[in-house]
């Protein structure tokens, strides 16, 4: 009995660091402050959970090696992730995390009913939580997949459109609460399997009907998914602490695809229902004019002649890796007197705060790294905005054509600015399919080439 109320003291310090982690998180000067202290409560939770498990096993030894066993094989594999991934692969990898949450969650679900049936017997609200367990983390396991398929260009980034499909989401929802009754009533495999079945299918096809220029959301949402799966899995294991840490995650994932979905005037509804970033025919055959291009040099003059210039940078940057030169010119501008700021649209990049985090890395103070609201207003009087790897972020037709699959999503205005000089390696249309007008307009000038090179001939040209 002691030793149990140790361990629950230890789960109560260990979930007041996750709190103090999230809102460390919350901030860019306390990310790191937050970060420590998230692994600290996590080396608390993980040191009690062994301890209170070593007190219960019937063979000390066997248990110890079992888990020792299993967390260096995590422990590898996650080293090893965390050594060779790059930052532009960071979305796939928050994606493939959340299908090992999900898939977790569908373990233990299946032990929790192993152990409920060798029992003869169970009671109802355990029977509840395991089959709802087992829901979650299906659905979290194989959307997860379909994410990290489409963001790592393995799978096409464009929605799955079958025919009634909002429909085909309503019967496998309506099914799977028929098949828990029957599983509470009777603790039978049978519709725990055909959920699960149903389940791995609807979180498939809930991910795959949604279009690529709104995966940021879609990873914020598995993250949510993910933490409720962890709390499903808290539940069937009675272990309080897994209970608040997947409440707190899948409440945090849920209120930032809020926000992200506000910023991006789409329905929360319609993400959770799987109806998200439905594409709309355009015709392919629009003629914007031609477009003007820029060298390095040439940019270089504009800037030399500027009192004030914005940075908007996108998923480009992070590809080639153009954050240094970026904080480089940043800091020569500055030397030199002039206004420099950055403007992040909040699903710039794949991964929301992708790019503040590149942007740190880089050592770009931070008081200078602006939210679009922040920044919208001021573009009009800004002399030079440099757009670096964004595209769907800065489009105009999500303003000026209700036809656009983006149509109505909030956009950074920088067409606004007296001139524009966009980073890119061809006139190729967006992640998400979509041309974008401002590449045509008469105050933009194309830079192409590889965004990295094209910033560091622009710091020696200055």
């Amino acid at each position: 009995m002691q030793t149990e109320n140790l361990v629950l003291g230890a789960y109560i310090v260990a979930a007041v660091l996750f709190v103090l982690a999230l809102a460390g998180l919350s901030k860019h000067e306390r990310a790191r402050e937050g970060n420590n202290f998230g692994i600290i409560g996590m080396v608390i939770a993980l040191a009690a959970t062994v301890w209170l498990s070593l007190s219960r096993a019937a063979d000390p030894l066997v248990t110890i090696a079992l888990i020792v066993v299993a967390l260096l094989i995590g422990a590898a594999i996650g080293l090893w992730r965390a050594r060779v991934v790059e930052m532009t692969q960071m979305p796939e990898l928050v994606a493939m995390l959340h299908s090992f949450v999900g898939l977790a969650a569908v373990l233990v679900g299946y032990t929790s009913h192993l152990e409920m049936a060798d029992h003869g017997s169970g009671d109802t609200v355990h029977a509840v939580e395991i089959f709802l367990g087992i829901f979650i983390g299906a659905v979290t396991f194989t959307g997860s997949i379909v994410a990290y398929l489409k963001l790592s260009a393995k799978m096409k980034s464009a929605p799955l459109m079958l025919p009634a499909r909002h429909w085909l989401n309503l019967v496998a929802v309506l099914v799977s609460v028929g098949l828990m009754f029957w599983y509470v009533s009777s603790l039978s495999v049978v519709p725990l399997a055909l959920m699960t079945v149903i389940s791995l299918a609807f979180g498939w096809h809930l991910v795959a009907s949604i279009g690529g220029g709104d995966m940021p959301v879609v990873v914020s949402m598995l993250n949510s998914y993910s933490g409720w799966a962890a709390a499903a899995a808290g539940f069937m294991l009675s272990n309080d602490l897994l209970i608040v840490t997947g409440a707190l995650v899948g409440a945090s994932g849920a209120i930032l695809s809020y926000i992200m979905c506000r910023a991006m005037n789409r329905s929360f509804i319609s993400v959770i229902a799987g109806g998200f970033g439905q594409e709309i025919a355009i015709s392919a055959d629009t003629d914007y004019g031609e477009h003007r291009e820029i060298t390095a040099e040439g940019a270089a003059d504009l800037l030399k002649q500027a009192r004030s210039v914005v940075i908007t940078p996108g998923y480009g940057m992070a590809v080639a890796q153009a954050q240094y030169p970026v904080a480089e010119l940043t800091k020569k501008l500055r030397d030199k007197g002039v206004k420099v700021r950055f403007g992040i649209h909040p699903v710039a990049g794949r991964l929301p705060g992708h790019m503040n985090v590149l942007l740190a890395e880089a050592k770009v103070p931070y008081d200078i790294v602006l939210e679009m609201d922040e920044i919208n207003d001021d573009l009009a009087d800004t002399d030079v905005v440099l757009v670096i790897g964004a595209n769907d972020t800065v489009n105009p037709a999500a303003m000026d054509d209700p036809t656009s699959p983006i149509a109505g999503m909030p956009v950074l205005r920088v067409w606004e600015a007296h001139d524009v000089i966009v980073f890119k390696r061809s006139m190729a249309v967006g992640y998400a399919g979509v041309q974008n007008p401002l590449f045509f307009r008469e105050n933009t000038q194309m830079l192409f080439g590889d965004a990295k090179e094209r910033v560091e001939d622009i710091v020696r040209a200055l």
